[in-house]
């Protein structure tokens, strides 16, 4: 019998207005939109449903504003009785994949978030670091295009492996300009600069990741009840030292999101539901996967759809 996975949307995937449809649709949701701004300390749920978008965008709030969206979808969907085999997310979306998996609870793993988005824009100075994506280019010619363009002042390296001809690379400005150029010599089909604060899931964000150890030892980390896929080693994991020790691994690491998806794939996944904002990881599971069924929660009518859809087959 094929098997499901729910899968989490990272950053990037936000926009003013998110979740206010089922915060005013379902008072479960409202109830916990209320708790995140409670953990936070701040009105996050007013940022989310109204803006502004510059503050929006910030990585401090778009962290917990992205997990709470998602999370909460995925409470609703299990309140509706519709459960998985996996979870898995992308980046920030591993905390929401957690919340379902029954590693975190909804109010620490905002309160995590939050905490990871601040750190992560602490560890570099703003203009000093930046990410960029490669376009048809592999990952091992990649890989040894960063080496060389790496120096004891300059450092690059791969972030995303998103797709198959897509991948982020991420490092100090000079290193990605020169890693970048690289690539295109070498037959990239794009370099698309990205327009983030940092440069996240690599190196230097070691000193984010020291810090990010104290904020997990706050709070409690259990044993996963639905395996989830850890980003850094694309393999299932239920263990709550693990897990642990792979969020902060994490944050100087790649994602490796193409072998995530062929490890469920692997596993007997034939069904993703993306629950969060976005469809971001729909288009990248369809390159990788082929063939898969797809489908998408982000708002109240995706969300009765789905559940209606999955229904029909238990």
């Amino acid at each position: 019998m094929s098997k499901i996975a729910f899968v989490f949307p990272g950053q990037g995937s936000q926009s003013v207005g998110m979740g206010a449809d089922i915060a005013d649709t379902f008072p479960e949701a409202k109830r916990l939109f209320d708790s995140a701004d409670d953990r936070v300390g701040f009105p996050l749920s007013d940022l989310i449903f109204n803006g502004p978008e510059d503050q929006l965008k910030l990585t401090e709030n778009t962290q917990p504003a992205i997990l709470a969206v998602s999370a909460i979808l995925y409470k609703l969907l299990a309140a509706e009785g519709i459960t998985c085999d996996y979870t898995a997310g992308h980046s920030l979306g591993e905390y929401s994949a957690l919340v379902a998996s029954g590693v975190l609870s909804f109010d620490d793993a905002v309160y995590a978030v939050r905490q990871r988005g601040l750190l992560m824009e602490e560890a570099v100075p703003a203009g000093e670091g930046t990410m960029a994506a490669v376009l048809g280019l592999d990952a091992g010619t990649l890989e040894d295009i960063c080496r060389k363009a790496s120096s004891e002042e300059e450092s690059v390296q791969i972030a995303n492996l998103n797709s198959p001809g897509q991948i982020v690379i991420s490092g100090t400005v000079r290193g990605v300009k020169t890693a970048a150029g690289m690539a295109e010599s070498a037959g990239a089909r794009r370099v698309i600069p990205l327009a983030v604060s940092g440069p996240f899931h690599s190196a230097l964000m070691k000193p984010a990741a020291e810090k990010m150890r104290k904020v997990l030892d706050e709070i409690t980390v259990k044993n996963a009840e639905i395996p989830v896929i850890a980003n850094s080693t694309a393999e299932t994991e239920t263990e709550a030292d693990e897990i642990r020790h792979h969020l902060i691994e994490q944050l100087y690491s790649p994602v490796r999101w193409v072998e995530s998806i062929e490890k469920l794939r692997g596993l007997g996944v034939e069904t993703y539901v993306e629950v969060g904002p976005g469809r971001v990881l729909s288009g990248l599971i369809r390159k990788i996967h082929r063939g898969a069924e797809i489908l998408q929660v982000n708002d109240v009518q995706s969300l009765r759809a789905v559940c209606e859809q999955l229904k029909e087959r238990a």
